[in-house]
């Protein structure tokens, strides 16, 4: 004998309802420094980008510590692919708008092999003509800082900072970044400069 629980559209808007908050919680990610945490340094590797920030392409060092008190859109990526180029493409613009604020942005690129990351991430720049953010890759290349605590099923994650400190913070696994999530980031870059 079969038991049937449920019946017609109750069944439906039940499995539905159970289908929809198991893709809200397994949605949301949770990657990097937290609104008020504060930013620490860390040690980078200058690959391409921004010409004129004073940080030569090849040169290691603390991009955090060079931005010292600035308005940032600080981004660690797993995967140059075209809504993170979508994305920063729009960050470049609000960048080169907001000189007089002095808003800078850097995309920390991650991996698991140096070379490759930096080669991909040449061409990524090249070929999306992306001027006025820099582009490094992290002495901890697989995860970036570990106090940063970058979630490894984020793809993508978006710090916003000022003085050191974390205004905004937006993260998003493989797929996620929409149009509307990156007009929600670039809302939040605004922000830093108001």
């Amino acid at each position: 004998m079969q038991t049937t629980f449920f019946r017609g559209a109750s069944a439906v808007v039940f499995a539905s309802t159970i289908v929809l908050s198991a893709i809200t919680v397994s949605a949301e990610v949770i990657s990097g420094p937290q609104v008020g945490d504060s930013v620490g340094a860390f040690t980078v590797t200058k690959v391409a980008g921004n010409p004129d920030d004073g940080f030569a392409v090849g040169k290691s060092g603390c991009y955090r510590c060079k931005t010292g008190s600035k308005p940032v859109v600080m981004v660690f990526a797993r995967t140059g692919n075209e809504s993170l180029a979508k994305l920063l493409k729009k960050i470049d613009e609000e960048v080169e708008e907001h000189q007089a604020e002095k808003l800078t942005s850097f995309v920390n690129m991650l991996g698991t092999d140096a070379e490759i990351v930096k080669k991909t991430t040449e061409e990524f720049v090249k070929k999306n003509g992306i001027t006025r953010i820099a582009f490094v890759v992290p002495e901890d290349l697989k995860d970036g800082p570990p106090d940063f605590n970058i979630a490894e099923d984020a793809d993508v994650t978006v710090v916003c900072y000022k003085s050191g400190t974390v205004t905004a913070n937006h993260a998003f696994a493989a797929g996620q970044l929409s149009d509307e999530k990156i007009d929600a980031i670039v809302a939040a870059s605004c922000k830093l400069v108001e």
